[in-house]
C-alpha cells in the first residue's frame, strides 16, 4: 500500500503540500482559524473549547490569545497552563510540543516546516518538517523565532526577538540572532 502525502508529512519525510488531502486539511484549518480568531472577545473558557476541538491536545487552563495562525492545528500539543499571547504563528506540519506552564510572548513564531537544501529538489515542490519541543516552565519573549527541529529544555528563557537555531538546555537563558547563552547574573 502506498503512503499518502499526509503520511509522509507526518513522518517528517519529503512530501508534496499540494496534494488533495493536504489541501482539504488546509481549508478546514482556515475555516477553524476564522472561527477562533473571531472569538477574541469571548471568555477564555469558550476559546478553550474551540482549541480543544481542533488542536492535537490542550491541557487544562491553556490559553491562546487571538489572533493566532497555524498550518494544521492537529499537530499542536499544549500542556496545562500554557499561555500564548497575541499574534503567534505555529507552522505545525509535524508535532509541536509545548510543556506545562510555558509562557509565550506576542508575535512568537514556531516553525517546523523546512525545505530541502538542494535547489533541484525544492523546484520539485517538495518540503518536510522537523518537530519542535518546548519543555515545561519555559518563558519565550515577544517576537522570538524558533526554527525547525529545536528542543527547548524545562525552565529555559528565550529573550525577546531571539532567533533560536539550536537546542536550548534546561534552565538556560539565550538571546540574540542567532540565540546564544547568556552568563547568569542571578545570585
Amino acid at each position: 500500500m502506498s503512503r499518502t502525502e499526509k503520511d509522509k508529512m507526518l513522518a517528517g519525510e519529503l512530501y508534496r503540500p499540494g496534494s488533495p488531502e493536504l489541501q482539504a486539511d488546509e481549508a478546514a484549518n482556515k475555516a477553524w482559524l476564522v472561527r477562533y480568531n473571531a472569538a477574541a472577545g469571548r471568555p477564555a473558557s469558550e476559546r478553550h473549547v474551540l482549541l480543544s476541538e481542533h488542536l492535537g491536545a490542550v491541557g487544562q487552563g491553556a490559553v491562546i490569545r487571538p489572533p493566532f495562525h497555524c498550518d494544521c492545528g492537529y499537530n499542536i500539543r499544549l500542556g496545562a497552563g500554557v499561555f500564548l499571547n497575541f499574534n503567534c504563528v505555529i507552522l505545525d506540519v509535524v508535532p509541536v510540543w509545548i510543556g506545562d506552564r510555558t509562557q509565550i510572548g506576542p508575535a512568537v513564531q514556531i516553525y517546523t516546516a523546512d525545505h530541502p537544501r538542494d535547489a533541484e529538489t525544492r523546484r520539485e515542490g517538495l518540503e518536510f518538517g522537523r518537530q519542535v519541543r518546548i519543555g515545561c516552565d519555559v518563558w519565550i519573549g515577544g517576537g522570538a523565532i524558533l526554527l525547525p527541529g529545536v528542543t527547548v529544555g524545562d525552565g529555559a528563557i528565550i529573550g525577546a526577538g531571539s532567533v533560536v537555531t539550536r537546542d536550548v538546555m534546561p534552565g538556560q537563558t539565550v538571546a540574540g540572532n542567532p540565540a546564544r547563552p547568556l552568563k547568569s547574573s542571578a545570585p
